[in-house]
């Protein structure tokens, strides 16, 4: 396939959110990279907010950061560990980013006077977000998921900017529709009219769906199909089940059953004879779904109640489970509910603890009551960003006796500051893309936890932080056996912290969760796996 002739697919939802969207993307992009292809996603969110990077985790779950450094939706979190390749700013694309380019180029003159309109301005500009990624690299598709359901206001000029490019890319662009088709138990039965008014809704804006996928808790009969497909336009052959699974992982198994990414090349006139290439993804399946072991660990953080606010972690847990044949049982602990009274019995029957990231003093003080515990009762640790910069404080507390040792992010008039703010952020007053974010180096400590699990001296991994290890306090930390084992050379930053006579004690300011994928589960939190595993 030429460069000119990249091949669109415009992923639509409706009924409610949260039918995963997301997952049927990347599982129809899994399926087309497994048979040649080079595919890449990008997930278009209706919100006003520039990215997300500034919201609260409970109004959007968790941000997920790419290595060139934007903040962007969970989504193209499960892109990359579906499709084993990274994403950038041009993968996320937001309503705020959209009307802040227009805006600037209005007030730059570039309208040449023009009265600027949702059309053409805005879904023009939204056009050329969508193709940005066809022009710039040589993917064979480009796999467009449209956030919100469809009908939503907020949808509208991106529902609208999509039915352009359907008729401007010609053979080259087609829609998949996923919807909803309910069981109600009291009739026995599924409904299919939630479908045809979400599909009517679609007829509506000038889009007709060339592919339904149905998420659903029972089999649609072929009678069922029959309907769907009667009533909403579309061939039988592409009216796809998406049937509840166990896991998210099986799900491009059950699209390849469905013949998902066969209808999808025929309907754009492709002729492929590869089977896609699985190999690999049955092995992971295979790890996870018939473990040789089994162990529990703890993940302590504020917000627990919403998983998605840890996305990356409970998913690269997920991976170094498989790939240690072990079922990880995830204990859920709120930080706030920690303190020195409690914390052995909270945490008495856990193979290790992982120390979630965050911002703000809520629940730090019982972060550092689970850290001391772990510590003291060699127990495995993997700290993550704040929880890494938790454990600094911890040993300045209690083994340097430096009581008053904190972060001046907690409390910024601390006579130990352990954990200041970095000296490029001082300067620093806009809240939004403005910490340090993206792809840094760092070098590691020859014979360290981190050295045996990446087998490399040196490593790239994500940031997103302010704060940071205060260097004056690093040789008094290393005498009393608290070790930097990995540094960013450039600006002399430590980056990972160990105890070394500890059964695994691993500290990292980075978050080493956003490059954690199927085919390539972290080391770090393999090795964690496994130092859970022995202690238990």
């Amino acid at each position: 396939m030429s460069k000119s002739s990249t091949k669109y697919i415009f992923v639509t939802g409706g009924v409610s959110s949260s039918l995963g969207k997301g997952i049927i993307s990347a599982s129809l992009g899994k399926l087309l990279k497994s048979r040649g292809y080079s595919v890449t996603i990008q997930k278009l969110d209706p919100y006003i907010n520039v990215d997300p990077g500034t919201m609260n985790p409970y109004e959007h779950g968790e941000c997920f950061v790419t290595d060139d450094g934007a903040e962007t939706d969970l989504d193209l979190g499960h892109y990359e560990r579906f499709l084993d390749h990274g994403t950038s700013q041009a993968n996320n694309v937001t309503t705020g980013r959209i009307y802040q380019t227009v805006i600037q180029k209005e007030r730059k003159g570039d309208y040449l006077g023009k009265t600027v309109q949702i059309i053409p301005h805005i879904t023009d500009e939204i056009k050329r977000r969508i193709q940005l990624l066809g022009d710039t690299e040589q993917f064979n598709f480009v796999i467009t998921e449209i956030g919100g359901t469809v009908g939503d206001i907020e949808a509208l000029p991106y529902i609208e900017a999509v039915r352009q490019l359907k008729w401007e890319l010609s053979n080259n662009a087609l829609f998949i529709h996923l919807t909803l088709v309910p069981y109600l138990a009291a009739a026995g039965e599924l409904k299919t009219k939630p479908t045809q008014h979400s599909v009517k809704t679609l007829l509506e804006a000038g889009i007709q769906p060339d592919i339904l996928v149905c998420r659903t808790e029972h089999h649609l009969s072929s009678g069922i199909r029959k309907k769907v497909a009667r009533f909403c336009n579309v061939e039988q052959e592409a009216v796809i089940e998406s049937m509840d699974a166990t896991t998210i992982y099986e799900v491009p198994l059950l699209m390849q059953k469905e013949g998902l990414d066969k209808v999808v090349l025929r309907k754009l006139g492709l002729t492929n004879n590869n089977e896609a290439e699985l190999g690999k993804w049955n092995k992971f399946l295979n790890g996870l779904q018939n473990p040789k072991q089994e162990v529990t660990i703890g993940l302590v953080g504020k917000y627990v109640e919403l998983q998605d606010a840890y996305k990356s972690i409970s998913e690269s847990i997920i991976h170094a489970g498989a790939e240690n044949s072990c079922k990880v049982n995830v204990k859920w602990i709120h930080a706030e509910e920690i303190n020195n009274g409690n914390v052995a019995k909270k945490l008495k029957d856990l193979g290790g603890v992982i120390v979630a990231p965050g911002f703000g003093d809520r629940g730090i003080e019982g972060k550092i009551a689970t850290i001391k515990y772990l510590r003291e009762n060699n127990t495995p640790f993997f700290g993550i960003c704040l929880g890494m910069q938790s454990a600094v404080i911890e040993y300045a507390r209690n083994v340097l006796a430096l009581e008053d040792a904190n972060s001046t992010e907690m409390n910024p008039s601390t006579s130990s500051p352990v954990i200041d703010l970095m000296e490029g952020q001082k300067e620093v007053t806009k809240k939004g893309g403005t910490m340090r974010l993206g792809s840094y180096e760092c070098h590691l400590l020859e014979g360290s936890n981190a050295y045996h699990a990446y087998k490399k001296l040196k490593i790239t991994e994500r940031h997103r932080h302010r704060f940071e290890f205060n260097n004056n306090y690093k040789e008094e930390l290393e005498k009393a056996g608290f070790i930097a084992t990995g540094i960013n050379r450039e600006n002399n930053l430590v980056e990972i912290i160990e105890i070394p006579n500890h059964p695994w004690f691993v500290g990292v300011q980075f978050h080493p969760e956003y490059k954690s994928t199927v085919a390539s589960p972290h080391p770090l939190f393999c090795g964690f796996i496994e130092a859970c595993i022995n202690n238990k």
